[in-house]
């Protein structure tokens, strides 16, 4: 015998993309410069969609918080990330400055995440409206609407936005309300103001344009803290309603309302945040004034049914959004952020710390979703490790 001849054996590609698809983004951005044909596979939507239900499917989740350390022009709103290493755990990794919205004191406001995907607004200026992938790095500054406006305005200002994944047109949509206001005088030549909201805006960034759609003839408020998409619908609570909800269907572009949860409390003295919990449209209430805090979940499920109540909690602010397992991160009376297992009613102290009600927490896991947008570096958005 000569020699012996070494064979190798070629995975099937599928087989090969399934792998990659179990990967880290950061993992696959750099996997791209290897080899080009799996560079273009990453844009499939089969790997794309594949390799988002993985992260699903292993919970993979990742973390951001907003914050700030003041209340003034001066005072930058910030994201840091988190990190989720079980040695590490939700120590800052590194800080993130969005300069497209460095000159708005409360800005910017955050709805999603939706696919990995974030909406941000900012909350006086509606028209300032941005899609990032944290994951990706890519920015997406949407267009400014060519939606007419009614002749004789004063001002138009800008409210309850949503976001959300229209799944049959495989489409991301923004949904805004706005806010038309238009002066006269009167007899006396005095300026009388009249300020009704009655227009709403749909922006669709497959076709990357605004269009007007049918205004449902109500006021409502959107969530502030958690994420009001839901399993292909947005939800909003109706102003002076205390049992009504306003939704909307991503696909037919409908609007419709439904009612609250009978939980006994009373909205003049309790907040109520809607919210995503684990695919299910949920409400959270807690009061309004105090320190002795409690906090109750109800959870539609073809009815109302309550997940938990928390009662006398002492040193907390508001909640801020779930981890796994069902812990309940918040804000505590001393502005730190905390995490509450509700197993065991532990609070346990992370030494984070932000200006009062500056704290927004986002959970999300990762996206190869594009954006057709520009990369965080072209948008100038700084990511400095924490302690620069």
């Amino acid at each position: 015998m000569q020699g012996s001849i070494k064979s190798r054996t070629e995975l099937p590609e599928m087989f090969v993309l399934d792998i990659l698809s179990k990967l880290l983004v950061k993992s696959l951005t750099r996997f791209r410069c290897v080899c080009k044909p799996w560079s273009s596979s990453f844009e499939t939507p089969y790997f794309i969609t594949k390799h988002h239900q993985n992260n699903l499917k292993n919970n993979n989740l990742n973390l951001l918080l907003k914050l700030c350390h003041g209340d003034t022009h001066d005072d930058i709103h910030y994201f840091s990330q988190l990190s989720t290493e079980k040695d590490q755990n939700f120590r800052v990794r590194h800080n993130i400055h969005l300069p497209f919205f460095e000159n708005f004191v409360h800005a910017p406001l955050v709805q999603g995440p939706c696919n990995g995907i974030l909406c941000l607004v900012d909350p006086v200026v509606g028209h300032n409206v941005a899609l990032w992938n944290p994951s990706t790095r890519e920015f997406k500054i949407l267009p400014q609407s060519t939606v007419q406006r009614p002749p004789g305005l004063e001002y138009t200002s800008f409210h309850c936005l949503g976001f959300g994944y229209d799944s049959q047109a495989d489409d991301f949509k923004v949904v805004i309300f706005v806010s038309n206001c238009f002066t006269w005088e009167n007899e006396e030549g005095m300026s009388i103001y009249s300020h009704s909201i009655n227009q709403v805006e749909l922006y669709s960034l497959k076709s990357d344009s605004w269009k007007e759609i049918s205004y449902p003839g109500v006021h409502a408020l959107a969530s502030t803290l958690f994420n009001n998409y839901v399993n292909g619908f947005i939800y909003w609570q109706i102003f002076g309603s205390d049992n009504l909800i306003l939704s909307f269907d991503m696909v037919s572009e409908k609007f419709s309302t439904s009612p609250l949860p009978e939980s006994g409390r009373s909205l003049e003295q309790y907040y109520l945040e809607l919210l995503d919990f684990n695919g299910l449209l949920g409400v959270i209430f807690y009061p309004i004034e105090g320190l002795d805090k409690s906090f109750d979940l109800w959870v539609m499920n073809g009815s109302w049914t309550k997940q938990f109540s928390v009662e006398s909690v002492l040193g907390l602010e508001r909640p801020l959004g779930f981890w796994k397992n069902g812990e309940l991160f918040l804000e505590s009376s001393d502005q730190e952020l905390v995490l509450f297992d509700l197993s065991i009613q532990e609070l346990r102290n992370l030494g984070i710390h932000a200006y009062q009600k500056t704290m927004h927490i986002t959970t999300y896991v990762e996206s190869l979703v594009p954006l057709n947008g520009r990369s965080e570096h072209e948008e100038c958005i700084i990511r400095r490790p924490d302690g620069e």
